[in-house]
């Protein structure tokens, strides 16, 4: 509304969001044109971890855009991946998200794979909706789980009160998070979370469920001084997680393929100044 796009009916601009609107009243409002995913190849530096004719492991870092979108019309992992495999990408996901079979958060880093070819593509997203993909993310979350492992099995979907927001929803999509405590740490913990599902936010809302947030989410946790001092000091600003496991079988040759992956360096950073 802040940029004029919405009048009231003597054509003055809109600008305040709160701003309520009474019985009778109306609005004019100027749709901005449509603008076209850059879909471009562009040389930004991919991690491969894995690479075949039909399908490629990448170690995304954080802050990399999956797919152009509103916002982040180019210089992502779409654009990397059409640069490095010379547009030989699966078509199945349209021209906006080719070869995407997945997606993880943009401020969330580790392992994604995508398909190169229909076949892969077809084979993996199976995998997937069968939920046989071995998907394991390190997390930092506030507190100490107790107990130290358990199963977190609650719907997820759009909140009603923020459409922007995931929440646990009755009548959501299922959704199932295994976790376990690695490490304890001060007034934290280096939790390991197993997908049995893979919704939006999965880990995060569920890991916040129970009264755990990930250290440094904008959107689930109420940071505590004691870590909004360590997040500040180390310039942390991403909610710590890292998708650190990623097994599957490969859809054309039928082997078992396992792929790990380190933290990164913020987020050891932050683990090492929350040890005892």
């Amino acid at each position: 509304m802040s940029d004029g796009a919405v009048t009231d009916f003597a054509g003055v601009a809109v600008c305040d969001p709160a701003r309520k609107a009474s019985a009778g009243e109306v609005f004019t409002i100027a749709l901005p044109l449509p603008r076209a995913l850059n879909n471009i190849a562009q040389d930004i530096t991919l991690s491969v971890v894995f690479e075949d004719e039909h399908l490629i492991v990448i170690d995304k870092p954080a802050g990399l855009v999956v797919h152009p979108a509103a916002g982040n019309f180019d210089g992502t992992l779409v654009n990397a991946l059409l640069y490095h495999c010379a547009g030989q990408l699966s078509g199945i996901g349209g021209v906006a998200r080719p070869g995407i079979v997945h997606r993880i958060d943009k401020d969330t880093s580790g392992l994604m794979v995508a398909a190169k070819s229909d076949v892969a593509h077809l084979g993996l997203a199976k995998q997937f909706a069968d939920h046989t993909i071995d998907r394991r993310y390190r997390a930092l979350v506030t507190g100490r789980p107790i107990p130290i492992e358990g199963t977190i099995d609650a719907p997820l979907a759009r909140s009603p009160s923020n459409r922007k927001k995931i929440a646990i929803v009755q009548g959501g999509k299922r959704a199932v998070t295994h976790y376990r405590v690695i490490r304890p740490l001060k007034e934290a913990a280096l939790v390991e979370c197993r997908l049995e599902t893979g919704r939006t936010h999965q880990v995060r809302v569920h890991m916040a469920s129970i009264g755990h947030a990930l250290l440094g989410d904008p959107v689930y946790a109420r940071t505590k001084q004691v870590h909004r001092t360590v997040l500040e000091t180390l310039r942390f600003e991403r909610q710590a997680l890292h998708a650190a496991r990623l097994g599957f079988i490969h859809p054309v040759t039928r082997n078992a393929l396992s792929f790990d992956s380190e933290m990164p360096s913020d987020m050891q950073a932050l683990y090492a100044k929350l040890l005892n």
